[in-house]
């Protein structure tokens, strides 16, 4: 049976840099990992937060698996796989509550690195 590791959870910001520069202040020892107009990634205590604007990406959890069963769980959920600007891919899927999962292969992640 495959499994998934925990990758991000995402939240909606109206301003990126505000909300990265807000949450280093606020907690100890926060990364910013990645940054741009639409999008910051931090990690911190070892959980990755994204932060995202409303137009580019829904609130969402995301999971991290191998490229192959990225292919497996589209083609069994009738989903489109997106390709990132990171070389990631990933789908998403509306959860219950309104919530969104996002499933994502890095393309520099090797099967058994996902399980």
């Amino acid at each position: 049976m495959p499994f998934v590791n925990f990758d991000h959870v995402a939240q909606q910001v109206p301003d990126i840099g505000e909300a990265l520069e807000w949450w280093q202040r606020m907690v100890p020892g926060a990364t910013v990992l990645y940054a741009d107009d639409t999008w910051g990634l931090i990690e911190a205590g070892g959980a990755r937060v994204a932060f995202v604007t409303p137009r580019e990406h829904p609130d969402h959890l995301a999971f991290k698996v191998s490229g192959a069963e990225l292919e497996r769980l589209a083609a069994e959920h009738a989903a489109t796989i997106a390709v990132h600007r990171d070389g990631s891919r990933s789908f998403y899927l509306d959860a219950p509550g309104g919530r969104g999962l996002e499933v994502i292969a890095y393309c520099d992640v090797l099967a058994e690195d996902a399980e």
